[in-house]
C-alpha cells in the first residue's frame, strides 16, 4: 500500500483537546460519523459547506471586482445554504434508519480506523461554524477509543459487520491479498483484508462521487448555460419588444403630434374664417345702416319736398282763391257802382222828369230847389261815392290784411313746417349719426374683441407649443433617463455576466484543485 503524504503538522482535535486554546486556530472541527456519511452518500465535501465571509473572499480575489466577488460570495452562501440543508435531511434519515434498525443501540460499533493517508483525510475535511441540527448522536465510541489511544486526534468508526462486498471488490480483494503474499511472503490477516476492503470500497465511492460531482457540476453548467441563453433570449426579446413599443410610442406620438398640428391649423383656420365672415357681417351691417340712412335720408329729403311743393300748391291755391275772391269783389263791387249808377241815373232821369214836370209848374221857384238837389245829389253822390270808396278801400285793406295775415300765417306754418323739417332731418340726421357712432363703437369693439380673440388663440396657440415643446423635452428627458437606466442595466448585466463567467472560472479552479 501507498505510503501516506507528508503533511505539517496541526493540532488533531478529540473529545479530549476540542475545548483548549490551540484548538480555536485549527482548520478542522469535531463532526460526527452520521455527519460525514450524510456527506458521503450525497457526495458532498465538508469545506463545501465551510462559511466563508466576504472579506475572506475579497482578500482571495483581490483583481476581481467588488460586485463580482459580492455576487460570488451570494452565489457560494446560496449553494452552501443548499447543500447544508440536504446534508441535514440525509443525517435526519440516516438518525432514522439507524433508529429503526438498532432502536436500542447507543453506540456506534465497529473498527475505528485512523485516518493517516490522504485519501481518508479527505474525507474529514472539517468546516467553520457547521452546526447540523437534529438528534444528538451518542459519542461513547468515539470517547472510548480517545481514552485508549490519546494519540488520535480523528477517528471514524464503522462497522465490518455491515460492510458488504460486491464480485469485484471480492476479486480486487483477492488479487491484492495474492500480489502481496506474492511480492512480500506475508499472510495478509482478516482484519487487513476487512481495512483494505473498506478502503477499496470508500475508494470506489470517492470514485463513484466525484464521477457523480462532475456530472453534476456539468448538469449545472449546462443548466446555467441554458438559462443563461434562455435570459439573453429573454433580453432580446425584451428589448425587441422595448424597441418595437419604443418605436410604436414614437409612431403613435408623431401622429398624435400631426394630429393635434392638424387640429390647431384647423381651430386657426376656423378662427380665421369666423374672424373673416365677423368682419363681413359687420361690412354688410355696416353697408346696411349706410343704405338705411341714405334712404331715409333720401326719404325725408323726398318727403321735404313733398311737403314744400304740397305747401307751394297749396298757397299757390289760395293765392288763386283770394285772387277769385278779389276779382268777384271787385266785379261785385263794379256791379253794384253799375247799379248805384243806373239806378242814379233812373233816379235823376225820374226827378229831371219830375223837376221838369215841377219846373213847368214852378220855373222859377223850383230852380233854386233844382239847384239845392242837384247841389245835394253830388254831394249825395261825393258822399256815396267816398262812402263807398271808403267802403271799398277798407275792404280792400281788409282783405289785403287778411290776405297779409293768411300769407304770414302761412309763411308762419311754413317756416314751422320747415323748421319742424329742420329739426326732423337734423333728428334724424343726429340719430343716424348716433346709430353710425354706435355701430361704429360696436365695429371698434368687435375689432377690439377680434383682436382679443385672435392675442388669445396666439396665446393659446404659443401656451400650447409651449406645453408641447414641454411635454417633448420631458419625454426627451424620460427617454435619456430611461436610456440610461438601460445603459446601466446593460452594464450591470455585463458586469454580472462578468462576474459569473469568473465566478464558474473559479468554481472550475476550485473544483480542479479539489480533484487534484
Amino acid at each position: 500500500m501507498a505510503e501516506p503524504r507528508t503533511t505539517p503538522p496541526v493540532v488533531r482535535l478529540d473529545l479530549n483537546n476540542f475545548d483548549l486554546a490551540q484548538a480555536e486556530r485549527s482548520r478542522y472541527v469535531l463532526t460526527s460519523p452520521r455527519s460525514l456519511e450524510s456527506c458521503a452518500r450525497l457526495g458532498i465535501k465538508p469545506v463545501q459547506l465551510l462559511i466563508k465571509s466576504l472579506n475572506e473572499l475579497i482578500a482571495e480575489q483581490k483583481d476581481s471586482p467588488f460586485e463580482a466577488v459580492r455576487v460570488m460570495h451570494e452565489s457560494y452562501e446560496r449553494e452552501r445554504m443548499k447543500l447544508l440543508q440536504m446534508c441535514r435531511e440525509e443525517r435526519e434519515r440516516i438518525i432514522q434508519v439507524t433508529g429503526d434498525r438498532w432502536p436500542g443501540r447507543n453506540k456506534v460499533s465497529g473498527l475505528e480506523v485512523k485516518l493517516k493517508d490522504q485519501s481518508v483525510q479527505r474525507q474529514y475535511i472539517p468546516y467553520a461554524d457547521l452546526c447540523l441540527q437534529g438528534k444528538p448522536v451518542s459519542m461513547s465510541s468515539c470517547s472510548a477509543a480517545s481514552h485508549r489511544d490519546p494519540d488520535r486526534s480523528t477517528v471514524c468508526s464503522f462497522s465490518l459487520g455491515e460492510l458488504t462486498h460486491s464480485s469485484a471488490t471480492e476479486r480486487k480483494l483477492d488479487k491484492l491479498t495474492k500480489d502481496i503474499k506474492k511480492e512480500m511472503c506475508v499472510t495478509v490477516s482478516e482484519r487487513d483484508r476487512k481495512i483494505a476492503a473498506l478502503m477499496l470500497v470508500k475508494h470506489q465511492e470517492e470514485q463513484t462521487r466525484l464521477k457523480l460531482c462532475q456530472q453534476e457540476e456539468e448538469q449545472r453548467e449546462e443548466a446555467r448555460k441554458q438559462e443563461e441563453d434562455q435570459r439573453a433570449q429573454a433580453e432580446k426579446r425584451r428589448r425587441k419588444r422595448l424597441k418595437q413599443s419604443m418605436k410604436h410610442w414614437h409612431e403613435e406620438l408623431e401622429a398624435r403630434r400631426r394630429l393635434r398640428e392638424h387640429q390647431e391649423e384647423e381651430k386657426v383656420g376656423q378662427l380665421k374664417q369666423e374672424v373673416l365672415l365677423q368682419e363681413d357681417r359687420w361690412r354688410r351691417l355696416k353697408e346696411e345702416v349706410e343704405a338705411q340712412r341714405r334712404e331715409k335720408m333720401e326719404a325725408a329729403q323726398k318727403e321735404a319736398e313733398g311737403r314744400k311743393r304740397y305747401q307751394e300748391k297749396l298757397l299757390r291755391e289760395r293765392q288763386e282763391v283770394q285772387r277769385r275772391e278779389q276779382e268777384k269783389e271787385r266785379e261785385v263791387a263794379g256791379d253794384k257802382e253799375q247799379k248805384a249808377r243806373r239806378s242814379k241815373v233812373l233816379l235823376e232821369k225820374k226827378e229831371r222828369k219830375r223837376l221838369q214836370e215841377e219846373n213847368h209848374r214852378e220855373l222859377l221857384r223850383h230852380i233854386l230847389l233844382k239847384q239845392q238837389v242837384e247841389q245835394q245829389v253830388e254831394d249825395e253822390e261825393a258822399q256815396m261815392k267816398s262812402t263807398l270808396e271808403k267802403k271799398l278801400q277798407h275792404s280792400c285793406e281788409k282783405r289785403a290784411q287778411a290776405v297779409e295775415d293768411r300769407m304770414r300765417e302761412l309763411h308762419e306754418r311754413g317756416a314751422r313746417e320747415g323748421e319742424q323739417i329742420q329739426r326732423a332731418q337734423l333728428k334724424a340726421e343726429l340719430q343716424s349719426v348716433q346709430q353710425l357712432t354706435h355701430k361704429q363703437m360696436l365695429v371698434q369693439l368687435s375689432q377690439r374683441r377680434m383682436e382679443r380673440a385672435a392675442l388669445n388663440a396666439s396665446a393659446q396657440l404659443r401656451n400650447r407649443v409651449q406645453r408641447t415643446h414641454q411635454r417633448n423635452t420631458h419625454r426627451q428627458i424620460c427617454h435619456q433617463r430611461l436610456r440610461e437606466r438601460m445603459q446601466r442595466e446593460e452594464e450591470e448585466l455585463r458586469k454580472v455576466r462578468e462576474s459569473c463567467i469568473f465566478l464558474k472560472e473559479w468554481r472550475r479552479e476550485r473544483l480542479r484543485r479539489q480533484r487534484e
